[in-house]
């Protein structure tokens, strides 16, 4: 339980609601900001500006999964105020605070260990990143079907990466019956894809690869597919970039060839938002109760 401890969260989106829920049953006291425009605003957690007194009364402060921007923003779909979260704000945390965020980029990271903050990167972690890889998945196969005038079924498709979202994404293809390639750069993947009955090539052969491709699926965060490989691909390819921004495509040079090139990171958030928020609010759950333990501040 989280009995009298203060969690605030500061922005976010429709994921942020499962956590919210989450807290309010472990009888934490809740506050939020940035949701003074939510729908349906729950009971049991009060609306609070962003102010350092605030802040100085938290005991686990929640970020957005995407953290900041370069200059401190944070978003959120439930206020159409900007908030920005700055050097005074983490000031003002207690030495104790503990800060959850998805992913934190160099501006929140700098701004956490320069004022000796904990802080915790959720979509770094194996269990979350492998529990998003279903939602994931599936929002990419939707994606697929919708940009496509042919089945996925029976289709030459080519999966880019074996990392969580490869692996499951390529297992999920071969099991609606899509010829499944995949594109690796490591010998272990090759064996991998290998032993699961999928038709490994190396990355370095890309080009080659591409030129009967009906659909694409990129989980590489780096362009992969540049010019000269988009040159070898046929025109009414599908390509679906699941790499976060910028990317694994260049998407300049696809649009001038005609070729449809759909950039669509953090699917979880976007297609099943509900779902999303219940695999970040279980693993966030457990580590607040386990910090707050090892605190000794468990109530």
């Amino acid at each position: 339980m989280l009995i009298g401890k203060h969690v605030v969260f500061l922005g976010g989106d429709a994921r942020q609601l499962e956590v919210i829920k989450s807290c309010i049953e472990m009888d934490a006291k809740v506050s939020l900001i940035g949701f003074d425009n939510l729908q349906s605003p729950f009971s049991g957690a009060t609306q609070r500006r962003l102010t350092n007194h605030v802040l100085a009364q938290a005991d686990i402060l929640v970020l957005p999964i995407i953290g900041t921007d370069d200059q401190g923003k944070i978003s959120s779909v439930f206020t159409s105020e900007e908030l920005y979260l700055t050097e005074e704000h983490i000031a003002a945390l207690p030495s104790h605070c503990l800060l959850f965020t998805g992913l934190a980029k160099k501006y929140l990271k700098n701004l956490c260990e320069s004022n000796q903050v904990t802080y915790f990167e959720l979509m770094k972690r194996d269990d979350v990143a492998i529990y998003n890889s279903i939602p994931t998945v599936e929002g990419a196969l939707m994606m697929a079907i919708q940009n496509a005038d042919i089945t996925l079924h029976d289709s030459q498709t080519i999966v880019l990466g074996l990392g969580r979202v490869g692996l499951s994404l390529a297992r999920v293809l071969q099991a609606i019956g899509a010829h499944v390639k995949v594109g690796v750069r490591k010998s272990d993947d090759y064996a991998r894809a290998f032993e699961m009955g999928l038709n490994p090539f190396y990355t370095s052969e890309l080009g080659v690869q591409v030129e009967k491709a009906d659909f694409i699926f990129n989980t590489v965060p780096a362009v992969i597919l540049d010019a000269e490989v988009l040159s070898h691909t046929p025109y009414d390819v599908v390509i679906i970039d699941l790499a976060s921004k910028p990317g694994g495509v260049d998407f300049e040079f696809a649009e001038k060839r005609g070729i449809k090139a759909i950039l669509a990171p953090s699917l979880p958030g976007i297609v099943a938002p509900k779902t999303a928020g219940k695999i970040i609010a279980r693993t966030m759950m457990k580590l607040m109760v386990e910090n707050v333990v090892e605190e000794g501040n468990l109530q």
